[in-house]
């Protein structure tokens, strides 16, 4: 599949793949985006904990990694956090993204880099509160360690990946979660709440960043 650099409306580059008319971010703001879904909506709601354990369906541009690291630090909140990816970016647009750039913080940036180019399927401790794990794997054979608190599910959109958003992959994903733990993710469309909800999950719409009308955090009880 052809990849390239596309620059969204709040400045922040995403991932395009022309074939498919899909971005690996929103068009409307990549950056914005994933504050609000994944560290806002996620994170920041289990931030009364001591620790938070997270898993990402979809490590794609490595963005809502840099998230979960940026919260560790400002939190002091030790998360270990695992992602998939089926299909890993070339390590030049991972330099070409530059997100630790909009954090503001320069101890993100060599760290950033870090998450980006290390090995596959190995646990590094970039901190002493930040286990970062980032798997070659494909959801639909392989498993994600269980007893999450919080999946970030960013997978692409129904109309692209169809297969990606139904109640069997839900399933798997509320058997992944602790009692209690959440999912949260930016697709809010009837379908997808209706595998959710014969999945087991309790579903909360919330508002949505800038340009879209609601996401979803979805909860096992």
């Amino acid at each position: 599949m052809n990849r390239r650099l596309f620059t969204t409306k709040d400045g922040s580059k995403t991932v395009e793949i022309p074939e498919l008319d899909v971005t690996y971010h929103s068009r409307h703001g990549a950056f914005q985006e994933s504050v609000h879904v994944f560290r806002e909506a996620g994170l920041e709601y289990l931030k009364d904990r001591s620790k938070i354990q997270v898993f990402e369906m979809g490590f794609g541009s490595g963005l809502n990694a840099l998230l979960a690291f940026e919260f560790s630090i400002r939190s002091g909140i030790e998360i270990v956090y695992e992602g998939f990816e089926k299909f890993p970016l070339d390590s030049s647009i991972y330099e070409a993204l530059d997100y630790s750039g909009l954090l503001n913080n320069p101890i993100l940036v060599p760290l950033y880099h870090t998450m980006c180019e290390c090995e596959w399927n190995q646990s590094v401790a970039l901190t002493e509160k930040f286990t970062f794990t980032k798997r070659l794997a494909d959801i639909h054979i392989d498993k994600p360690t269980p007893q999450v608190d919080c999946i970030f599910f960013d997978a692409f959109a129904p109309a692209a990946q169809p297969e990606m958003w139904t109640s069997t992959i839900f399933s798997k994903m509320f058997d992944t979660l602790k009692s209690g733990g959440i999912l949260v993710t930016y697709c809010s469309k009837s379908s997808v709440q209706k595998a959710m909800k014969e999945a087991g999950f309790e579903i909360e719409k919330l508002p949505g960043p800038k340009w879209k009308r609601e996401i979803i955090r979805a909860k096992k009880s």
